[in-house]
């Protein structure tokens, strides 16, 4: 007799919590207990008896990994997985995948990355907050409004996110280079406008936009740090959407207060929700959004049905997909 395994779905309240969480459990039903937590600890029956654990970007760490005695997957309901103790998972023989493959939130990353790049290239916060305020910006801001047209956009990680970002681009007529651990078959690089596959360095030194979309991992975080953002030129822009900690948050906002970066997009925080004290908050030329590049309606949907297949893929006995550990 096959014995139900016990799910625990874990979703922060900053991501839709229990509500969010008992949609997920929906999709479970009649296939595993599931338990909705809006934290890993909230419930420390439910953790011990956890034979998987889904997370949408709540921590999971090493000591939620070791109370959970009988976990087999820890599931990330997102591309990323830095919030999860991936090691400490592989210690206990547990999988922790990611939905990396499905490509549910590619379409809305992309889209976000276009409407910061857009917004700043318009200068549309200040626009719009200068007509609220009764002043007709326009001689002030007609030196600074600019073109996607002809500039070159750098995609440092072109998986299946920056792909998307790519072929928006080139709609728009910009260059693409990209930089990453892999050069592309020639054919993907053919069909996304010619793109050119280059050194991280170089990519900052040329590009107009530069554009992240590569995993958080100790290799990467701070990436983006005080030396390489000098490598940008003064008429730059870096747009952020794939995790905060990818660039170093003070040294981005020096470069913004000193004029040597034209301006930033930014998503993503380190940490998140940011505190109050973050000088990027207050820095001049950025528009900021609360990461909102994964969370439409559309894309919601595609998150839940993505990671609910792999758990219950698993239930069944099958192999785990997009494993990272």
């Amino acid at each position: 007799m096959t014995t139900t395994k016990n799910v625990l779905a874990v979703v922060p309240p900053h991501v839709g919590g229990r509500t969010a969480g008992a949609g997920l459990a929906t999709l479970l039903a009649g296939e595993a207990n599931v338990t909705v937590v809006e934290t890993a600890d909230e419930d420390p029956v439910a953790l011990r008896s956890a034979h998987v654990i889904i997370t949408a970007l709540s921590p999971v760490t090493a000591e939620h990994i070791a109370a959970a005695s009988e976990l087999e997957l820890v599931q990330c309901a997102s591309h990323g997985f830095d919030y999860v103790d991936a090691e400490a998972a592989r210690a206990r023989g547990a999988a922790v995948c990611t939905i990396g493959s499905s490509g549910a939130e590619a379409q809305n990353v992309a889209e976000q990355t276009f409407a910061l790049m857009l917004a700043l290239a318009k200068q549309l916060v200040p626009a719009h907050t200068a007509l609220v305020e009764a002043d007709w910006a326009l001689p002030r801001l007609q030196r600074s409004l600019t073109e996607l047209s002809g500039k070159t956009l750098g995609i440092v990680g072109l998986g299946q996110i920056g792909r998307e970002v790519a072929r928006r681009a080139v709609a728009f007529d910009m260059t693409v280079v990209y930089a990453g651990r892999r050069r592309l078959p020639e054919e993907t690089e053919a069909r996304l406008g010619g793109a050119r596959h280059v050194p991280l360095d170089e990519l900052l030194r040329t590009a107009d936009y530069v554009s992240l979309h590569t995993p958080l991992t100790d290799e990467t975080r701070h990436l983006l740090d005080a030396g390489r953002l000098a490598l940008l030129k003064p008429t730059a822009f870096v747009v952020n959407t794939a995790r905060g900690a990818l660039i170093d948050q003070d040294a981005l906002a020096d470069a913004l207060e000193k004029g040597t970066l034209a301006g930033a997009g930014i998503d993503v925080f380190d940490p998140e929700p940011p505190t109050p004290a973050l000088r990027l908050l207050r820095a001049p030329n950025v528009v900021l959004s609360p990461h909102v590049g994964g969370v439409t309606r559309e894309t919601l949907v595609r998150i839940a049905l993505a990671a609910v297949q792999n758990v219950a893929g698993h239930l069944a006995g099958d192999p785990p997909r997009d494993v990272v550990n």
